[in-house]
């Protein structure tokens, strides 16, 4: 229960008189009696908290800057009618900065056995799953001087999913992968490693395609044309360490890794290849395998939104070990990682061998926009410094990431707006020249 702004007020206003005219215990019971009164015929008057019925339906899943609508029904099965405000309590990630109390906070009137709907919107900050706190309702009586308040467990999760903002490169990736099926009216020639089908040779062709065979069966000479492999293994191994919950710009690098993993695993469904998760710091935080191709990007989705960033150091041998126990056939294994050199060196180096003896390996990092910036900078003492740091950096980045090519991996190495269609571009490389 509880007193209301306007029965304090009343109080005030009555008080005021008896303080100037009549200063005795007498005048002042002469005014709060009729108020006390008054309180509590509204306190009777109100319909009770405790019975009321709360459900939820609504939004289970939202993507990251998108907004959900929850739900809640209020059924009123009590003889009085319901003069409240609602506080439906959600974790303050659930809105943007500033508009938790306006967001959380709803007024409603319920009249004797029906029910209301109110709707709280949400527009979530970070992912995973968001579930709902208690709901708080202040019933007041007809005269607003006196409310009851009670709370209600209603639960509820809404999961909030990566953005994958970088969808918008699919149709562009999705145009090339068609070129290179043949699917369109571009001739591309020699790509590919697969048979397809014989076609009538052109001025042009690679003699060494003619099939012989299908020549001497007709009277014109006949090619082979090929297509890129399907049905390949691909295995994407994110790396949950430290170093992956460096931020860059407004997010952590883990972040533009999931984005890139995205966009790769829809592109390289749509091409028939299969498609497997790994998620690994000390032991496995996510594991997504053996999804038909339709079903593959909403596992993904569902497995990342959950991941967070462990602070501790990857255990590279413990990675490779799970990588190779998941895909014991030949694979593409795509490690999105850090390319500083330290942790490489100290960690990929010495296990790197057991990984590209058996399998393709591409290795994608998020790099830092930030000292792009620096290095170009000039104009002061400190800006100079600043430079000298950024290209020492950059020159040790280089330096490991030569050192890796030459141990025959694959890297890519951009920004978090441009890893994603990056990566893509270099699984289209590899599939285009058979490494696959």
């Amino acid at each position: 229960m509880a007193l209301t702004g306007r029965a304090a007020l009343l109080a005030a206003l009555g008080s005021l008189p008896v303080g100037i005219w009549e200063p005795s215990w007498t005048g002042i019971l002469a005014v709060n009696a009729p108020l006390a009164v008054a309180c509590a015929c509204d306190f009777a008057l109100a319909a009770p908290v405790r019975r009321l019925g709360l459900t939820r339906s609504g939004d289970t899943s939202v993507r990251l800057g998108d907004t959900a609508d929850v739900t809640l029904t209020i059924t009123n099965p009590s003889g009085r009618p319901l003069r409240a405000r609602l506080r439906d309590a959600w974790p303050p990630s659930s809105w943007q900065p500033g508009t938790e109390t306006t967001a959380s906070r709803h007024r409603l009137s319920v009249p004797p056995g029906e029910r209301r709907r109110i709707t709280t919107r949400l527009r979530p900050t970070r992912r995973g799953d968001r579930r709902a706190d208690r709901v708080t309702i202040r019933s007041y009586g007809p005269l607003g001087l006196f409310a009851r308040q009670g709370t209600h467990s209603a639960p509820w999760t809404v999961r909030v999913l990566p953005p994958f903002t970088s969808r918008k490169h699919l149709p562009s990736k999705l145009a090339r992968l068609r070129e290179l099926d043949g699917r369109t009216s571009v001739l591309t020639r020699g790509e590919g490693t697969e048979f397809d089908s014989l076609r009538e040779y052109v001025p042009g062709d690679d003699t060494r395609s003619i099939d012989w065979r299908a020549t001497a069966r007709q009277t014109t000479v006949a090619v082979r044309t090929w297509r890129p492999e399907r049905d390949r293994h691909i295995l994407l191994v994110l790396d949950t360490g430290r170093t992956s919950a460096g931020r860059v710009g407004d997010a952590p690098r883990l972040d533009a890794s999931m984005d890139a993993a995205l966009l790769l695993a829809a592109l390289a469904s749509r091409a028939g290849d299969r498609v497997d998760l790994l998620a690994y710091d000390r032991r496995v935080r996510a594991l997504v395998q053996g999804r038909a191709a339709g079903d593959v990007l909403p596992a993904l989705v569902n497995a990342m939104a959950t991941l967070e960033p462990e602070l501790v150091e990857t255990d590279a041998r413990g990675l490779t070990a799970t990588a190779l126990r998941t895909s014991p056939r030949r694979s593409l294994i795509v490690l999105l990682t850090t390319l500083d050199a330290a942790p490489v060196e100290e960690g990929l180096f010495p296990v790197l061998a057991q990984l590209t003896q058996r399998h393709t390996v591409l290795l994608a990092s998020v790099a830092d926009p930030h000292i792009t910036d620096m290095a170009r900078a000039r104009g002061g003492v400190d800006a100079v410094y600043e430079a000298a740091a950024a290209a020492q950096a950059q020159s040790e980045r280089h330096r490991t990431a030569e050192q890796l090519r030459r141990h025959g991996v694959t890297v890519v190495d951009a920004t978090p707006d441009d890893l994603a269609p990056a990566l893509a571009d270099a699984y289209l490389a590899l599939k285009a020249s058979g490494r696959l």
